[in-house]
């Protein structure tokens, strides 16, 4: 751009707009020529500056924008990049460290929207409109301040499993209160089921001994057992919470073991439940919620791989549970009174599941997904019965060996030694388990498989005992999904904001996730996950208040008529009253926004019959805006 044109642009006393398109290391340019883009938008009259970048997210491309906005030659910042949900935190970040305010910065998709699925001039040409609009758009913005909410120095922990036990402990360790709401009577989740984990082998019962014994004495932890969340409303910083605490015969106050506050029960976990047998209410307001609901292990079908129709066939946690009543060792494993001479185990069982060729669960869903942990789990069991019981012979039937995380790959190449042998079968070919087979051996059991290994070769193995791998699915909690509007995946466990730039958000501010209720994790994932809804948590509430985005309602009182047309079309519960005022002597009704519960959709900007209402950073102006670039006969195209 020539300084003449900037001087012209400098005295027309509007906006200065800056636009920065970004090359995405090709993932853009390779079909956007963007170069050209910059050429045609650079001529619009509301841009002073027109700019591109290899990666605008880079350092680089960030001080470029501080640079232009420290020396004045821009006022507006509009970027073209990718989808905003990955870096728009980035370059509002940025803008607000050049000493400007962070909303006066709009985004132009064109690579999700463009070059991912157009070519040639047609992406240059829609690249080009996309960022012409957003140009148009900023020089209508105006500088915005968040929203300012005081917030509770308090934290609810739904689900007293090792990833709510994990959070609520570290939560209270930076002097945040914390209420654990657990449905059971009992803390330690899944966990508490186990004898020993993989790959690191640890004793499960002597974790949970650990951190419950922490949690339990720490004065800042206040843990409601046989309790459940029955309502819930206000926003980040200021939740209300309604808690039922109920014993059932499912959840009872006494256990026939009678056990004393915090003893520790083999496979049950630790006892957290008040000697009581009251049914009551209680309300608990606070700032932050963490959910940590856990998850539940794949219940085979009645007839899979013969589940149901004999007694030696089980699942992994079953077997897992059974050898830690008996590590004195010997010749032969012995379960349920019986001698396991050989053992099948099946990978995959109720994961990674195909449709037309696995039947659809009880549920009528699929779970598509890998359950990630059964592999090392299923290892690391293979080889603690070869160390300790050495004259059963085990067999490992299996789609995929998955040994992802650090120290797994050490299971498989330990249980290769010790002679577990491998069998590898195709999903559309399941191994087959035979139920008395023909009385051809003495053996209970038959496993067959067609052996991938060996080209397709015919195995048949004998055997005392099946067992299943299951894996992971997301427990029952669609009551807190409807309660809470919480975002659920196609695998049925809860959505974070982003995998990797917001791994432990929901959209819902203030709610974090924590640990299998968002997916299969193994222990140390679950902890470090935890952790960090923890360190999320405790960064929102150090403060004493939390700051939102403004995209908000506005209502303009002198427009308003009180129709209350608003009201019946707004999508988020509490964001809208009327209420009284007195206007020129008279008292009337007219429209209230909260804005720490308005979500900015805008759904009440399109009934308002006198168009009293706008969206700050998203108003009518900047909309119509938008829609004449597009109309217009624009020089750019």
């Amino acid at each position: 751009m020539t300084d003449q044109n900037q001087d012209k642009k400098q005295r027309t006393g509007k906006s200065k707009v800056g636009v920065y398109i970004c090359y995405c290391g090709g993932n853009i340019s390779d079909h956007v020529d963007v170069e050209t883009v910059r050429e045609r938008v650079e001529k619009l009259p509301e841009v002073a500056v027109a700019r591109t970048n290899t990666f605008m997210c880079s350092d680089p491309g960030q001080e470029m924008i501080m640079a232009d906005l420290k020396e004045g030659r821009v006022d507006r910042v509009v970027v073209a990049s990718c989808a905003p949900s990955l870096h728009e935190s980035t370059f509002r970040g940025a803008i607000a460290r050049a000493g400007e305010n962070p909303y006066i910065y709009d985004h132009a998709n064109i690579r999700e929207q463009v070059s991912w699925v157009h070519h040639g001039d047609t992406a240059t040409d829609k690249a080009t409109t996309l960022v012409s609009m957003a140009a148009a758009k900023a020089d209508q913005l105006k500088p915005l301040a968040p929203i300012r909410v005081e917030a509770l120095r308090h934290a609810t922990v739904v689900g007293g499993g090792i990833a709510g036990l994990r959070s609520a402990l570290d939560l209270a360790e930076r002097g945040i209160q914390v209420s654990l709401i657990e449905k059971s009577p009992f803390l330690g989740g899944q966990l508490s089921r186990l004898n020993r984990i993989a790959p690191t082998n640890d004793v499960a019962a002597n974790l949970i001994r650990e951190m419950t014994a922490r949690v339990l004495k720490h004065a800042s932890i206040r843990i409601h057992a046989c309790s459940e969340i029955v309502s819930f409303e206000g926003y980040v910083g200021n939740f209300k919470l309604e808690v039922r605490q109920q014993v059932t015969k499912e959840n009872p106050a006494y256990v026939d073991l009678e056990p004393e506050f915090g003893k520790f029960l083999p496979h049950l976990g630790v006892y957290a439940m008040p000697n009581q047998s009251a049914d009551k209410t209680l309300r608990i307001e606070t700032g932050v919620i963490i959910l940590a609901t856990g998850f539940k292990s794949y219940e085979p079908s009645r007839g899979e791989y013969g589940f149901g129709l004999h007694e030696a066939v089980i699942t992994l946690p079953d077997l897992i549970r059974s050898m830690g009543r008996d590590e004195s060792g010997g010749g032969l494993l012995r379960i349920n009174g019986r001698d396991i001479r050989s053992m099948a185990m099946i990978h995959c069982v109720g994961s990674r599941q195909i449709p037309g060729i696995h039947p659809e669960n009880a549920d009528g869903c699929l779970n598509e997904y890998c359950s990630r942990t059964c592999c090392a789990a299923t290892l690391n069991a293979a080889n603690l019965i070869r160390e300790t019981y050495a004259d059963t012979h085990v067999y490992e039937f299996y789609r995929d060996i998955r040994t992802y995380g650090r120290g797994q790959e050490e299971l498989y190449d330990k249980a290769s030694r010790k002679g577990v042998v491998f069998i590898r079968y195709e999903a559309e070919a399941s191994p087959e388990v035979l139920i008395e087979p023909d009385g051809l051996t003495d053996f209970p059991l038959m496993v067959k498989a067609k052996d991938t290994l060996t080209f397709g070769e015919s195995v048949a193995a004998p055997v005392d005992l099946v067992v299943l791998a299951t894996g992971m699915e997301p427990n029952a909690v669609s009551n807190l999904v409807e309660m809470m509007k919480l975002p659920v995946g196609t695998d049925r466990f809860l959505l974070e904001v982003h995998p990797k730039l917001r791994p432990v958000e929901l959209p819902v501010s203030g709610i974090m996730l924590a640990g299998t209720c968002q997916a299969p994790m193994d222990v140390g994932e679950t902890c470090n996950a935890a952790g960090a809804a923890a360190v999320k948590a405790v960064a929102l509430l150090d403060r004493g208040h939390v700051e939102l985005d403004p995209f908000v309602a506005r209502v303009d009182k002198d427009k308003c008529m009180g129709t209350g047309a608003c009201l019946k079309a707004c999508l988020s519960e509490g964001a809208l009253n009327l209420v009284e005022m007195v206007i020129s002597g008279k008292t009337v009704k007219r429209a209230h926004v909260t804005p720490a519960l308005c979500i900015g959709c805008g759904a009440c900007v399109a009934v308002c019959p006198e168009n009293a209402i706008d969206i700050d950073g998203w108003t009518l102006r900047q909309y119509e805006a938008m829609v004449d670039r597009i109309v217009a006969d624009a020089p750019v195209v």
